[in-house]
C-alpha cells in the first residue's frame, strides 16, 4: 500500500509560518510596554495620511518637515488638551476624596432617603460599602499617577514611530500589501474596516465626550451643582462608559441632591441628563458621527468593553476594530475560498 507524501513546500511554509509567528509573540511580549505608543502612531498615521499624502505628493513639501508639522499639531491639539484636563482634575478629585466629612455627610443623607424606598433600600449604603469604595478609589489614584511616566515614554514612542512611517510611508504600505496574502478585494476590504473604525472612533468619540461634557456642565450650572466644571468633565469622560455612559454621573448627583432637601433642582437634573445629555449621543450618531463611519452600536459596545482591558485608554479605538475583523476575516475566506453556492431551502 503506497502512502502518498507530504509536499516538501508545505512543510517548509508551516515551518516558516510557526517561526514568524513565535517571534511575533517573542516581540511583543517584551515590547508589551511599549505597545499603546505603537498603537497611537498607527491611530495617528491614519487619520492624517491623505492630507500628509496630499502636501507630500501634489505640493512636493519635504517629508520630514512634513511629519514634524504633523507632530507638532498633535502635540498643540491632542497632547497639551488632554494634559490640562488631567492638571486640572487630579487636585480637583484629590481634594474632593480628601474632604471625608463632606462625604459622609452626603452619604449620610443619601442612606436616609434611599431606606424607606421600594427599589433602593436593598442597595448597600453601609459604612463597610463607603469605606471600600473609598479604599478602591485611593488605591487607584497611585497607579494613575505611577502612570504618568508610562503614558510619557508612549506618547515619544508615538511620535518616533509617527516620523518613521509617514517618510516611509510607500516601502512600508508597499511591503504592507505584498507581505498580505489575498486578493486585492480582500486587502481593499480590511483596509477599508481598519480606517472606518479607527477614524469613526478616534474622532467620534472626543466629539461626543466634548459636547456632552459643555451640555452638561451648563445644566449643572443652571441647577447648582457644586463644582459644576469638575462635573461636566467627568460627565463628559463618563461618555465612554459601555451602556451606562453619562448617567453614571447625573443620576447620582440628582439622588444627592434630592436627598439634601433640593428636589425642584434633582429632577431638573435628572430631566435634563435624561432629556438634552443623553440626547445628544443620539443626535451626534445620526449627524456627525454617521458620516465618518456607521458603527454598529453592538461593536461599539462591546468592543470598548475588550479594548479598555487589553490596551487601557487606546482601546477605545482598537477594541472596537478587533471586535469587527472577525466580520471582515470571515468575508476574506468567502473571497478567497468560498467555492460552494447558496442553497435555498
Amino acid at each position: 500500500m503506497q502512502y502518498k507524501q507530504i509536499n516538501n513546500n508545505s512543510i517548509n511554509q508551516i515551518m516558516l509560518i510557526i517561526i514568524i509567528i513565535l517571534i511575533c509573540i517573542l516581540i511583543f511580549t517584551n515590547l508589551y510596554y511599549y505597545f499603546p505608543g505603537f498603537l497611537g502612531a498607527i491611530t495617528l498615521y491614519i487619520l492624517y495620511r491623505s492630507s500628509y499624502n496630499r502636501l507630500t505628493e501634489q505640493r512636493r513639501w519635504n517629508k520630514s518637515a512634513t511629519s514634524l508639522l504633523f507632530i507638532l499639531i498633535s502635540i498643540v491639539f491632542i497632547v497639551l488638551p488632554v494634559w490640562a484636563m488631567v492638571d486640572y482634575l487630579a487636585p480637583q478629585i484629590s481634594s474632593l476624596l480628601g474632604n471625608t466629612d463632606k462625604i459622609v455627610e452626603q452619604f449620610n443623607l443619601l442612606k436616609e432617603y434611599m431606606s424607606d424606598k421600594p427599589l433602593l433600600k436593598d442597595i448597600d449604603m453601609s459604612d463597610e460599602a463607603l469605606v471600600n469604595s473609598l479604599q478602591s478609589l485611593t488605591k487607584y489614584l497611585p497607579s494613575v499617577l505611577n502612570s504618568v511616566a508610562e503614558v510619557a515614554v508612549n506618547i515619544l514612542v508615538t511620535f518616533f514611530v509617527l516620523f518613521f512611517m509617514q517618510v516611509h510611508n510607500k516601502k512600508m504600505e508597499s511591503y504592507i500589501i505584498q507581505a498580505i496574502p489575498f486578493s486585492i478585494k480582500s486587502k481593499n476590504e480590511i483596509w477599508t474596516e481598519v480606517n472606518l473604525m479607527v477614524r469613526s472612533n478616534a474622532i467620534g468619540i472626543p466629539i461626543l465626550g466634548l459636547c456632552q461634557g459643555i451640555v452638561a456642565m451648563l445644566g449643572y450650572y443652571i441647577f447648582g451643582v457644586d463644582n459644576f466644571v469638575l462635573m461636566g468633565i467627568l460627565t463628559g469622560v463618563s461618555s465612554i462608559v459601555p451602556v451606562l455612559g453619562t448617567m453614571t454621573i447625573y443620576i447620582p448627583l440628582s439622588l444627592i441632591t434630592v436627598a439634601a432637601g433640593d428636589t425642584g433642582n434633582a429632577i431638573g437634573i435628572f430631566l435634563y441628563g435624561l432629556l438634552l445629555i443623553g440626547s445628544i449621543d443620539n443626535i451626534l450618531r445620526f449627524t456627525i458621527l454617521k458620516t465618518l463611519g456607521d458603527v454598529p452600536p453592538l461593536i461599539t459596545v462591546f468592543g470598548v468593553l475588550l479594548g479598555l482591558k487589553l490596551f487601557g485608554m487606546l482601546g477605545l479605538i482598537f477594541g472596537p476594530l478587533i471586535l469587527s475583523s472577525v466580520g471582515v476575516l470571515i468575508k476574506v475566506y468567502a473571497n478567497e475560498y468560498g467555492k460552494g453556492k447558496s442553497i435555498i431551502i
